[in-house]
């Protein structure tokens, strides 16, 4: 005879306590705007109208339609690409760098890691002089070298690289952390093991090191990817979106024109809603590959 299992109701009481305030406040503040955002894609609405006129999918036939729509994207996929890879490969070499016994390693963590928790619209304003090209930083670092430094504000190609290595250099501290936590928690006696094989220390890296770090690469390619996704300050303060059009406008940038520049909310929307189902392909595919190599 099957006995049936007894629900306490104790544990289920105490889960839904726990759970519930978590909850509620993702329904409100996450999963509902969501709805409302992907509601609002299918009407042109002025933000400043009380009301809105229902158009079907016209926001998003007139997205795609429109070539500037894919310099975007291609704007959108060349930042997020090096802002990703690049915070992830410098906060790998610094964790490595900085997990050995060196003195005043303490300090230079702290300030690798500060810039971090510096507000972006105050990086882009600091960074706005380092780049200067009358002026700047790297303007007096190349002259010493007989070098004229680029216009960055006023070619393209450079303004997308000033404002990605400004996005690196602000988040680079992060990255830089979780590496390090995981470098600190790994097994070294694997490592002792290679040293007494005689394994040279590239060898070791790629074969003992970096499996180990697998698990935090794949959490560091998902939360960077979704944080790069987001960058709006440091755009808004350096470029404005330009220089000549959209150069280094993004999705999110292009949300923000849409709705509050241009009073279209409702192709705003629908610009979030594509940038959205994005993000959860390249999330989902992303989650499907590490479970694949493990």
């Amino acid at each position: 005879m099957v006995r049936r299992r007894r629900t306490n109701w104790r544990q289920v009481g105490l889960a839904a306590l726990l759970i519930g305030p978590n909850l509620i406040l993702l329904i409100l503040f996450t999963y509902r705007p969501l709805l409302d955002n992907i509601r609002l894609s299918f009407y042109d609405w002025n933000i400043s109208s009380p009301t809105a006129r229902f158009i079907g999918l016209g926001n998003y036939v007139e997205w795609f339609n429109n070539p500037t729509s894919w310099e975007i994207v291609r704007t959108t996929v060349i930042f997020t690409v090096f802002a990703v890879a690049g915070s992830m490969a410098l906060g790998l070499a610094l964790a490595l760098l900085l997990d050995q016994r060196l003195h005043g390693r303490t300090i230079v963590r702290s300030m690798v890691f500060a810039p971090y928790v510096i507000a972006g619209a105050a990086v882009g304003v600091a960074f706005q002089f380092v780049f200067d090209p009358g002026f700047g930083l790297v303007q007096d670092l190349l002259g010493r070298f007989g070098v004229e430094a680029p216009h960055f504000y006023q070619r393209p190609g450079w303004a997308l690289f000033m404002i990605t290595s400004t996005y690196v250099w602000k988040n680079l501290g992060y990255t830089f952390v979780i590496y390090l936590a995981a470098l600190q928690a790994r097994r070294r006696d694997l490592d002792e093991a290679a040293e007494i094989d005689g394994t040279t220390a590239w060898r070791k890296f790629w074969r003992v090191t970096l499996p180990q770090l697998r698990p935090t690469t794949f959490f560091l390619s998902v939360t960077v990817l979704l944080n790069s996704f987001q960058v709006f300050d440091i755009i808004e303060v350096m470029t404005g979106g330009g220089p000549f059009g959209t150069s280094t406008t993004t999705l999110v940038y292009q949300v923000y024109q849409e709705t509050f520049v241009n009073n279209r909310a409702g192709y705003g929307a629908a610009v979030a809603t594509v940038m959205f189902l994005v993000v959860l392909l390249i999330t989902v595919l992303q989650v499907r590959l590490q479970d694949k190599q493990d």
